[in-house]
């Protein structure tokens, strides 16, 4: 089931406990000539994504308009057919501006409920339909908006450059810090501008720079073991690049969600991700976005094992890398730094047991200028190479200099480098080696 952050958000506006709305409920019901005997844990399912049976929806829709002083309708507390629709098929059914409720609405959520981080990634058909409705038609015709207010290019502006701002903050100190602070900015500036009043134009640009943004988030929630909310801010950037009309930057938000997949486990979908980025972004697609997902692509087909597909990978990924031209590269795609084709083939080398391909291109990484925390990821991968050619002197001083590069980031996806590093160093016994181990030890000991 999907949490019910529509039902949320109004329970936490019309600032009612939820036992508080049981008892309202309840009152409701008898009015109606019903006997009803709800508490506090039966809101606690609806809030989790159980449809309460018979009248019920109605009166929580009668008790919320109540105390709202507004009509609120099944749709508008998550209960309604198109809600439905979308809890069972992945299939965003409402309109454009009922998506943009709904992803504000999570939003809200996720600054104010905590909990909405142990929220698993969907599977199966779910997970596959948001990508499959971004490269298929119908496409959204006019995103203009009638609104309060009026949008204008300063404020696309502002969220151009609050994408740069995080999207920097996370490079430096990592996504668990970097998450709240987008996610506050998300529903102080982004939210009311989505429900600004704009023409189809101003809209589209906005929708792409809101797009841009929230995929901020979802990396920011994803470096924080919060999966099923990445995956949720990825698809709702997908929606966004969409309505945008800009196909690269869907293309680039695939990308995203076929790092997700690969962290998963999920190689055949990251396969059939890359794959639909590539086709359906076409001639959209920069150098440097289709030699991340042919890397990426080239990682999957090695951990199933398919070495002649991840060599074919590997030689268009390593193509794709010698066209990218600086400054003619959006944004989004700065990720795809020098060196970083080549620790991705290092991995999927890896993977089909060529170790001294992969040491070569490990290493090529390592000599290539990244920011910190890209370099953190380089260094990891060349180490534990180093390690499994059998010379744990030289993994040790690599290691060490990992370590001191990711002091001050707060990132469980370094955390996971780092206890990987610490296990192996620990377990070659080489008097380096170990004392590397206790240094990784020690900076672990801090919470995040």
């Amino acid at each position: 089931m999907e949490p019910n952050v529509l039902l949320e958000s109004l329970i936490e506006e019309a600032a009612v406990s939820r036992a508080g709305l049981a008892g309202h409920v309840n009152r409701a019901g008898r009015n109606r000539g019903l006997s009803l005997r709800y508490e506090h844990t039966a809101v606690s399912r609806w809030l989790k994504g159980q449809r309460p049976r018979g009248q019920v929806p109605d009166l929580i829709c009668e008790v919320l308009g109540g105390r709202l002083g507004r009509p609120v309708g099944l749709d508008d507390i998550g209960m309604g057919a198109a809600a439905a629709s979308t809890a069972e098929t992945g299939v965003e059914g409402t309109s454009l501006s009922g998506f943009v409720d709904r992803a504000t609405a999570l939003w809200r959520s996720d600054e104010q409920r905590p909990h909405l981080a142990q929220v698993p990634a969907v599977t199966g058909t779910t997970a596959v339909m948001p990508v499959w409705e971004w490269e298929n038609p119908p496409e959204d015709t006019d995103v203009s908006r009638p609104g309060p207010g009026r949008v204008s290019e300063a404020d696309i502006a502002m969220l151009k450059a609050a994408r740069d701002h995080y999207e920097q903050m996370y490079r430096k100190t990592g996504g668990v810090a970097t998450r709240s602070r987008i996610v506050r900015f998300l529903n102080a500036e982004a939210a009311p501008l989505l429900r600004g009043g704009h023409d189809d134009t101003l809209g589209r640009g906005l929708h792409r720079a809101t797009a841009g943004l929230v995929a901020v988030a979802g990396i920011c929630a994803y470096d924080s073991d919060a999966h099923g909310l990445a995956q949720r801010y990825f698809h709702q950037a997908l929606r966004l690049a969409k309505s945008s009309g800009d196909r690269g930057l869907g293309g680039y938000v695939i990308a995203l969600l076929v790092t997700q997949s690969l962290f998963l486990g999920d190689y055949r979908r990251s396969i059939a991700f890359a794959e639909a980025a590539l086709r359906a972004a076409g001639a959209h697609i920069t150098p440097a976005l289709a030699a991340d997902l042919h890397a990426m692509q080239a990682k999957a087909y090695g951990r199933l094992g398919d070495a002649a597909s991840a060599r074919a990978c590997i030689g268009r990924a390593q193509t794709q890398a010698g066209r990218i031209r600086a400054g003619r590269e959006p944004d989004e795609t700065g990720y795809v730094q020098p060196g970083l084709v080549d620790v991705q083939v290092a991995e999927a080398l890896l993977s089909i047991g060529d170790l001294p391909g992969a040491r070569e291109h490990a290493a090529s990484a390592v000599r290539a200028p990244a920011h910190d925390r890209g370099r953190v990821h380089r260094l990891a991968m060349l180490s534990h190479i180093e390690l499994l050619q059998g010379e744990p002197d030289r993994a040790a001083g690599t290691a060490a200099e990992m370590a001191i590069k990711a002091r001050g980031m707060e990132s469980q996806r370094l955390r996971d480098r780092l206890r990987q590093a610490r296990a192996q160093l620990a377990e070659s016994g080489c008097a380096d080696a170990v004392e590397t181990a206790g240094l990784i030890a020690g900076a672990l000991r801090v919470p995040l």
